[in-house]
């Protein structure tokens, strides 16, 4: 029997990239799965060197929902999305860029050239919604939403991202019961994680906390049991990222970036992709990123 208002911790793996790491929390061995969350990436925190930046090719998405979010403060940075919807958007801290597969998009992510020239900050999340049973194929959409609500209590300020929390609700389109939230902390602060949501997990991306007294290992994914209402806590102050949502009863794949319920639905993309049948996404349509022959995940830069 677990004691505690801990599940599950799950040990990010990281990825290297040279000038910053990124560690990718899920899917993992132990559960693939918090939530519609499927995919869970941090990034940084890092100043890259003069002239560099973050360089994602074009790339195509089918039956999830892709969300962004970018951490203010000293390596805070900036990321232009484009997509084959004729979107552009500067993702910048504070403004939440959801931007929804469905039936298949491509997009690609890039270092403004203002960004670059004293070296581009890169520290932040981006995660992975897997849409679900009957919304899979909707239609591409894209939205960019800032003038997201914010409860402050007990020393601790919450920035909700998506879903309602705390008697608030975010304005972000939700497909699936969803709750997102960034809290951060001030030395001696604290906050209940009081939603009910089926599963919840926290990620602390900067400083220390504990849960209920439990100290939480900063990148970990702690997937907190359901039901229970714990206190997260810090003495000397943390940034943290509570995740989760309703559980998914329909099994999801995921190859390289695709997510499906359908096994042949993925293989469909993949000839798709291969044989040039997706959207091009103007003003960035010259290079692409080829299908890999290893199913892995698009990675950074």
């Amino acid at each position: 029997m677990i004691s505690g208002p801990i599940e599950t911790t799950i040990t990010p793996t990281n990825h290297d990239l040279g000038d910053f790491e990124v560690r990718r929390a899920l899917p993992s061995r132990q559960r693939r799965m918090v939530g519609p969350f499927i995919f869970v990436d941090e990034f940084g925190p890092a100043r890259l060197p003069p002239g560099g930046g973050m360089d994602v090719r074009p790339h195509p998405h089918i039956n999830l929902a892709t969300v962004t979010w970018l951490f203010a403060g000293e390596n805070a940075g900036a990321i232009e999305h484009r997509d084959s919807l004729g979107t552009f958007s500067t993702i910048r801290p504070g403004t939440v860029n959801l931007m929804t597969a469905g039936s298949g998009i491509v997009h690609s992510e890039r270092s403004p050239a203002d960004e670059r020239k004293g070296g581009a900050g890169m520290f932040g999340m981006q995660t992975w919604l897997a849409l679900p049973d009957g919304k899979e194929e909707i239609d591409p959409a894209f939205e960019a939403i800032d003038g997201l609500p914010v409860v402050e209590d007990g020393g601790a300020r919450a920035t909700i991202i998506m879903g309602d929390l705390w008697g608030e609700r975010a304005a972000t389109t939700t497909y699936a019961e969803t709750i997102y939230a960034e809290i951060v902390l001030a030395p001696g602060g604290q906050m209940p994680i009081e939603s009910p949501a089926d599963e919840r997990a926290l990620m602390v991306v900067e400083g220390e906390a504990t849960l209920d007294g439990e100290e939480l290992p900063r990148y970990a994914l702690i997937v907190v049991k359901p039901g229970d209402c714990p206190a997260l806590r810090s003495e000397k102050g943390a940034r943290v990222m509570l995740l989760g949502g309703e559980s998914f009863a329909t099994k999801r794949y995921v190859w390289w970036n695709f997510v499906s319920s359908d096994r042949d639905r993925i293989e469909q993309a993949k000839e798709d992709w291969t044989q040039g049948r997706f959207a091009k996404v103007p003003g960035d349509d010259e290079e692409w990123i080829p299908l890999p022959d290893e199913p892995k995940t698009v990675t950074y830069p």
